[in-house]
């Protein structure tokens, strides 16, 4: 008779599955709760114990750690195994289905370190990668969702290939509960060794050109803004929807309510705080009227009919928001091709910020910081008036989530000008005050690194710019405050820059 060993934390298809096993001839050897499941549906199960001849002991932290049970799953089928098994009266295991205490969603709930020890798993691990080890001889099954396959190929034997992806399958989700307990014993860091947990949410149709295959996944049990939005309406998103999507959202979650940002190709092109949301999103708007054309727009308030139909005037990719009316989905969906995503989870500040160069990541933590966090200075002899700082702090905020070489212009907290990945400072500053045109004078300006030298500040006061806020740090910042002084700006330094690559 052949034996499986079933032993899960996930219950789903439990019994069906181990039903179809008895019908098929299979005994099945079963620990704890998995036992009791199956003995409730009236299934002949044999407890561990009888295998072992062995009690469970130190409250079920040794159960299935024998040689009993790891002798019969990890022996071949050639005659000296076999031979050996008789000898001590093991008997083999022709199939191994196991999956893991649930250890991450133990610990999401913010639970003691003793109770976090406990849903560690040590037999499971030990089961899965034996039985995987030993897959020319022994089926071994992590996922539910494999059940009925597995069934369906058991009955007339299941083949190597299916053997080696199923073994593998079973590395993989050890591997990844192993990632996640060091992730937890490391507050959230990573070691000099072990890997990231990671899990596939879906192939999406191509990168970020046809040419490229992708996909989403989740590291470990974070959750995000865009990743875990409900879509609401429209077809499935691509690889650059995540990314611009994401760092709308990122850029939204550091404005006051109400505000409206549009992105395009990654780089915000039209951001506004206003009194109320359809004002913000008009003046966003109109900021870009060109580049907003495609791209994607957030507001950090419930869409509304009358904000429905402005968004619903122009061609938007995607609009993401805390909520929409039922009228303001009525009016949206309207358009086939947009996606409306109502976003659930905020900006979290404990992920890891992960880039890939070939051969390795690169890894950081993500730029979280802020002007709170900053020791701001004003280096010139004249001080930002109470508007001049209003849109100092805007136009910072909205730097950050520029790409570097980065200049932001702001007037009334909306952006007139923006110049994104210029290989100069200068080139940038040029590009934002060109596009700001006559909106440029009485702009604040914002600059997400040093000067290197004064150009940058006597461009922007022959725009008619008045202010300006940057890190400071250069060697030359005594010569680039003269210029200032020399022309009446207002300078604050914050001592904190934000490059992003």
């Amino acid at each position: 008779m052949a034996r499986a060993l079933l032993s899960v934390s996930d219950k789903t298809g439990l019994v069906d599955f181990a039903r179809a096993l008895v019908e098929m001839g299979y005994e099945l050897v079963s620990t704890g709760g998995t036992a009791r499941a199956l003995h409730a549906a009236s299934l002949p199960v044999t407890p561990v114990a009888n295998v072992t001849d062995f009690p469970e002991i130190l409250d079920g932290r040794v159960k299935t750690l024998h040689p009993r049970i790891h002798g019969g799953i990890l022996s071949t089928r050639s005659d000296d195994h076999q031979a050996e098994l008789r000898d001590h009266d093991i008997t083999p295991v022709d199939l191994v289905v196991v999956n893991l205490y649930p250890f991450r969603e133990t610990v999401a709930r913010g639970v003691s370190l003793d109770e976090a020890l406990e849903n560690i798993d040590i037999g499971g691990p030990s089961m899965l990668r034996a039985a995987a080890k030993n897959f020319p001889h022994v089926v071994v099954v992590v996922d539910p969702d494999d059940y009925s396959e597995v069934a369906a190929q058991l009955k007339d034997g299941v083949s190597q290939d299916a053997r080696k992806r199923l073994a593998a399958k079973a590395f993989g989700h050890s591997a990844a509960y192993d990632a996640a307990i060091m992730r937890y014993l490391s507050d959230g860091g990573l070691q000099a060794e072990g890997g990231l947990e990671l899990s596939k949410l879906a192939d999406l149709r191509y990168g970020e050109n046809p040419h490229q295959a992708a996909s989403l996944w989740r590291v470990g049990n974070e959750h995000g803004p865009v990743i875990d939005a409900d879509i609401l309406h429209g077809k499935a998103m691509s690889y650059n929807n995540y990314h611009d999507a994401d760092s709308a959202w990122a850029l939204l979650s550091e404005l006051p309510v109400p505000s409206a940002v549009a992105v395009k190709h990654g780089n915000p092109c039209g951001v506004a705080s206003a009194d109320d949301l359809l004002s913000a999103y008009t003046r966003a708007r109109d900021a870009d009227p060109v580049s907003i054309f495609g791209g994607i727009v957030a507001v950090n308030q419930s869409v509304d009919t009358d904000l429905a139909h402005a968004l619903a005037d122009i061609f938007l990719e995607i609009v993401l928001a805390p909520d929409f009316t039922d009228d303001a989905l009525e009016i949206l969906t309207r358009k086939k091709n947009i996606r409306l995503l109502r976003v659930k989870h905020p900006v979290s500040s404990a992920h890891l910020d992960l880039r890939r160069v070939r051969g390795g990541l690169l890894v950081q933590d993500f730029d979280t910081g802020t002007l709170d966090d900053c020791d701001l200075k004003v280096v010139t002899e004249r001080d930002p008036d109470d508007d001049e700082w209003n849109d100092l702090r805007f136009a910072w905020a909205v730097c950050k989530h520029v790409k570097s070489n980065a200049i932001v212009l702001a007037k009334d907290e909306t952006t007139t000008g923006i110049g994104a990945g210029q290989v100069s400072r200068i080139w940038a500053a040029e590009q934002a005050i060109e596009h700001a045109g006559r909106h440029a004078r009485g702009s604040a300006l914002a600059s997400d690194a040093f000067f290197p030298f004064d150009d940058v500040v006597r461009t922007a006061a022959a725009a008619g710019i008045t202010s300006v806020i940057a890190p400071g740090g250069s060697k030359r910042d005594p010569e680039v405050i003269a210029a200032c002084n020399e022309l009446g700006l207002a300078m604050v330094f914050t001592g904190m820059r934000h490059f992003r690559h």
